[in-house]
């Protein structure tokens, strides 16, 4: 057990369950238990949002945007000031390597303080009617934001959500993943230090069966912000749809990487590995699909199938591991069991058939870097998402089939172009029904850039100055300007 903040955050107190009930989170790399943690249930949500709604409607309504700016920027500070300690914990709760936790928590801080940016500048417009009537327009904050985050990027999916909702004025009731709660309990704790009022952000964990359906269906909601899998996004859209509220989802993927024949190989297999092992594969924007063309296609694959085989897989506080655990035996068991049927299915399995680990690691948690060739686009495994350090290889004949390939999934979300034509970079990408696409490069997600998807995917975009259309509404007044009282009936 480690020493780490696990109640309940609400109206800026640490409090157990109303119910008692705590639940144990792991650390998937080591298997072992790593805290007991308070778990919430539908009383511990109707107090949080009781405390969001009266921050809502005092201390936080009274908070000039400039002083909310501070406070976001000094929030951002705290983070960079404990990102080691962060990572650290991050790490041991989700098993992905330590330094990408840091990196994760840095794009964190740079969120934090895009969006502090934004708080003193959410502008309406004016509008001149006619000779008698002028109007304009005011920006306001939804109210009660219920955020639900998933557990392959804790801390820093929490900040895509706090971020903007506080700049633009917003309180939320926050509910972690039930494995991995512990960074965003603290962030809690640092929200608090930083200087924004008891109530603006309360933290639930618990089961999304019931915190999350409660989140979803309750009245005092006004929004609900959800990244994790489709199925679960549909089910919340369904639940919030009883009353109405505003939905912005961020689901899964199953995204395309294009390799044409004109592509620079070795940059386009070192960019490959990045855009699909990242995070244990674990990541919905993974590039799992690679599409290349003929020509290409037998010195792509043995390139990269040597290079995976090349990548170090361990202890995730290691600073030269480069892929650490699943976040669980059940998820690692899933995602052999996707190798299997792309094997049986007539895939040919290319790296991936061995793991040499060190001592004290639990080895039901791991899954190798995978790579199957020759695999179908009508396939399961290059159909579903498999949500793991797993990679196909499939051929495309031209530019033509390679785009028909690339939409043909439920998913739109990112998508990678490799080629030594720009103007077809540009034109591939205009044609590829995703959120954000790169070309010859595997980097999508930046603080500023709009990240979301097409199709089951989702809806509304986050990380950019569009998320702030998902947090506000628009007020239209208009004023009467004319020195004659209006007569429209002509009594």
């Amino acid at each position: 057990m480690i020493d780490a903040p696990t109640k309940l955050l609400i109206d800026g107190e640490l409090r157990d369950a109303q119910t008692g009930r705590t639940f144990t989170t792991y650390d998937p790399a080591h298997g072992r238990d790593l805290a007991n943690v308070a778990q919430a249930g539908t009383e511990d949500v109707n107090a949080a949002v009781t405390a969001a709604r009266g921050a809502f409607e005092g201390a936080w309504a009274k908070t000039s945007p400039a002083k909310r700016a501070r406070a976001l920027n000094r929030l951002a500070q705290l983070l960079d000031e404990q990102t080691d300690a962060l990572a650290e914990l991050e790490s041991r709760n989700n098993g992905k390597a330590k330094w990408q936790c840091a990196a994760e928590i840095k794009v964190a801080v740079a969120t934090l303080e895009l969006f502090a940016g934004t708080a003193q500048h959410l502008y309406g417009r004016s509008h001149v009617v006619n000779p008698s009537v002028v109007s304009y327009t005011l920006r306001e904050p939804v109210g009660v934001v219920g955020a639900i985050i998933p557990w392959n990027y804790p801390l820093m999916m929490a900040a895509w959500k706090v971020a903007p909702a506080l700049a633009t004025g917003n309180t939320l009731v926050l509910k972690p993943a039930s494995a991995t709660p512990l960074t965003a309990i603290r962030l809690g704790e640092l929200a608090l230090e930083a200087g924004i009022p008891a109530g603006v952000l309360n933290v639930v964990p618990g089961p999304g069966a019931e915190v999350g359906e409660a989140i979803a269906a309750h009245p005092g909601i006004d929004k609900v912000a959800f990244t994790g899998e489709t199925s679960t996004g549909r089910r919340i859209a369904q639940v919030a749809a009883q009353s109405l509220k505003r939905v912005s989802l961020e689901l899964g993927g199953k995204s395309p990487n294009i390799v044409f024949a004109d592509a620079d190989v070795d940059a386009a297999v070192i960019g490959s590995l990045w855009a699909i092992y990242y995070s244990a594969g674990q990541s919905c924007e993974a590039r799992s699909r690679i599409l290349v063309q003929d020509e290409a296609y037998d010195a792509f694959a043995s390139a990269f199938a040597e290079k995976a085989k090349s990548l170090s897989v361990g202890d995730p506080l290691n600073d030269d591991t480069k892929i650490g655990s699943l976040i669980s035996r059940s998820h690692a068991d899933k995602v052999r069991g996707f190798v299997e049927m792309g094997v049986a299915d007539g895939g040919e399995l290319l790296a991936g058939d061995g793991l040499s680990l060190g001592e004290g690691l639990d080895g039901d948690a791991f899954v190798a870097p995978t790579v199957i060739g020759g695999v179908a686009n009508d396939s399961r495994i290059a159909q579903e998402e498999v949500f793991g350090p797993v990679v196909t290889l499939t051929r495309f004949a031209d530019e033509a089939e390679a785009v028909k390939f690339a939409n043909d999934v439920r998913y739109g979300l990112a998508a990678t172009v490799w080629t030594g034509d720009g103007a077809r970079g540009h034109r591939v990408a205009q044609k590829i029904r995703s959120g954000a696409i790169g070309i010859n490069t595997p980097f999508i997600a930046f603080p500023g850039v709009p990240f979301g998807g097409f199709k089951e995917s989702g809806y509304g975009r986050e990380q950019s100055i569009e998320a702030l259309d998902l947090y506000t509404e628009t007020k239209a007044i208009l004023q009467g300007t004319s020195p004659k009282a209006a007569n429209p009936l002509g009594v």
